[in-house]
């Protein structure tokens, strides 16, 4: 049983005569870890609503096709009762800390669950402690870094126990350094606690080494879908997506005449092919 899998899923909002999904039909497996991305308005911010139940409570409009995480009909469940399933980090932090203090924030979603404290108080320690902001549990959250905000935003999401996350753009208010770091975590945190992850993100340089699978969307559809190796080609460069450089790179060398095979995602990758390209 896939941990998302949507068919012939469709919305469009109330008051627009377009939709803004549609036809959506995609499985994404469990521990998988998936890099959303795509040209800015191409429907991918609508997606992910679907998918922990904003849409259609708190978006209206028609929402036709099937949608089910764990195998669980999103249709007629509420945000609340999808959060113990699907969790979503949104692209800034400041929309889900408005506590006093980090650990505060991380318990906040397990206080309408009714939990016993000593499991609540386990789950607030473990979920700051796998984000590695336990010792920041005392600090209120506008004294800390764009990153650290960040790991608290997603501990809050994880002590929830969801088996989804999602993430929409969480290294855009970043510096790349606390981006490399952040995306560091996130890709820990799948591997780890066998997290399925979708992360929707632009800055391909930095999420396409931790990706088992790229998604590419366009004009509210499914454009590209596989490996990041496999779909960042010429198709993926005219839609809009910025590839990683050194991918960029193999591209123009081809243009030049040299018949490099692969696309290569990281430096080292290119080094190696470059290196059995030139000893040949």
């Amino acid at each position: 049983m896939p941990a998302i899998a949507a068919r012939n899923l469709s919305f469009t909002y109330a008051g627009s005569d377009r939709p803004s999904i549609e036809n959506i039909t995609l499985s994404i497996e469990k521990d998988e870890f998936v890099v959303l991305t795509g040209p800015s308005g191409c429907g991918k911010t609508t997606l992910c609503r679907c998918l922990n139940g904003l849409i259609p409570n708190f978006y209206s409009g028609d929402l036709q096709g099937e949608l089910e995480i764990d195998g669980i009909s999103v249709k007629g469940k509420s945000t609340a009762e999808l959060a113990t399933h699907v969790g979503f980090v949104f692209q800034n932090p400041e929309n889900q800390l408005f506590s006093l203090s980090v650990e505060r924030d991380v318990a906040f979603g397990l206080e309408n669950l009714g939990l016993p404290r000593e499991e609540a108080v386990e789950r607030v320690r473990w979920a700051m402690e796998a984000t590695g902001i336990l010792d920041l549990r005392n600090n209120a959250p506008y004294e800390l870094s764009g990153g650290q905000q960040q790991r608290a935003a997603i501990a809050g999401v994880l002590a929830m126990r969801p088996s989804v996350i999602i993430l929409d753009e969480p290294t855009s208010f970043l510096d790349p350094k606390s981006a490399v770091e952040i995306v560091g975590v996130i890709a820990r945190l799948n591997r780890e606690l066998h997290l399925t992850t979708l992360l929707v993100e632009h800055r391909l340089d930095i999420v396409s080494r931790h990706a088992s699978r790229v998604i590419v969307m366009d004009k509210g559809q499914i454009a590209l879908d596989g490996s990041p190796s496999e779909i960042f080609d010429e198709r993926a460069r005219l839609i809009g997506i910025g590839l990683p450089r050194v991918t960029m790179l193999f591209h123009l060398l081809r243009r030049d005449g040299f018949p490099l095979p692969k696309n290569p995602i990281t430096v080292q990758q290119a080094a190696d092919e470059l290196g059995r390209f030139l000893g040949g």
